[in-house]
């Protein structure tokens, strides 16, 4: 039988398979061995298909043993030996002058090899570094670089909103983040209001955006012409969420209107004038904000 089992500093989900006979509840700790050597882990569930589809494309994996007391021991003695890994490498960077920041060092749990999570704006040519590192701590070395939202994953604690952040908890992939988002969702455009640890647009802007574009949908878009009861009008904002319209009309009154009292309406035209001005495009491929 197979599990998915979470493990490494990254929070790998990987597919691990069971010893024949052997089961394992969800929270328990396990030595699994991975492609990346001997690893400790927790089993979250068995393997489904539907689960399968949403797993890493790595080799799978192989639960070689409960986490017993000596594992949990041992698993303690490695935060001393990244520290002094940390500082080593620190030094040698210095030395070297190498642009690039070193963010965390992992040493997995059978201690085949060590690896270095960095930021680099540049390609970075670390071939001295590697060899300096494997001759100072004697081990196999790994160097990664990661962008700014995995050094969130591996560094933040809390977000705004008081919980853990999400990139160290439940997200496994980081999906891309536009102001499309928040502007469809009415939220702040204040860059520090709606920027998470890692400095990009919060990832949870992207939770009910789906959502919100299908309300959309059921709404005449902003710009268009709209025929009521109370006449002729333009639409000039909605709001997605309450199904609401704020519509001006020939007379020059605006009066908001439920979505049931649209009788019919006419698309502006493509080339037309949005009603809120000239500019107020959604700056997708243009924002600083937005993750490529």
């Amino acid at each position: 039988m197979s599990y998915v089992v979470r493990y490494g500093r990254m929070r790998i989900l990987g597919a691990c398979q069971a010893a024949p006979g052997a089961e394992h509840p969800r929270g328990q700790r396990v030595v699994v061995r991975s492609d990346r050597g001997l690893e400790l882990g927790e089993v979250l569930c068995p393997l489904t298909d539907r689960a399968a589809r949403t797993l890493d494309r790595r080799e799978p994996a192989e639960i070689v043993r409960p986490a017993e007391g000596p594992d949990l021991d041992h698993e303690k003695t490695l935060p001393p030996l990244e520290k002094q890994a940390f500082g080593v490498c620190q030094e040698l960077i210095a030395k070297r002058r190498l642009q690039m920041n070193l963010v965390d060092v992992e040493i997995l749990f059978g201690r085949e090899r060590v690896i270095f999570y960095y930021l680099a704006e540049k390609r970075v040519d670390f071939r001295e570094l590697v060899r300096d590192l494997a001759r100072a701590l004697r081990a196999r070395i790994e160097m990664r670089q990661i962008g700014v939202r995995d050094e969130a994953k591996l560094l933040a604690d809390y977000g705004d909103c008081g919980k853990p952040v999400c990139c160290n908890t439940h997200l496994t992939q980081m999906p891309p983040v536009s102001m499309k988002m928040a502007k469809l969702q009415k939220t702040t455009l204040d860059p520090s209001k709606i920027s998470g640890r890692c400095g990009r647009l919060k990832c949870c802007l992207r939770y009910e955006y789906d959502a919100y574009r299908e309300a959309e949908k059921e709404l005449p878009p902003n710009g268009s012409r709209v025929e009521t009861a109370k006449g002729r009008g333009r639409v000039m904002a909605q709001d997605v969420l309450a199904g609401k319209l704020v519509v001006e009309y020939e007379d020059g009154r605006r009066i908001i209107i439920g979505r049931d009292e649209v009788l019919a309406f006419e698309p502006r035209s493509r080339g037309g004038r949005r009603p809120d001005g000239p500019g107020d495009e959604d700056p997708d491929d243009s924002d600083p904000g937005i993750d490529e």
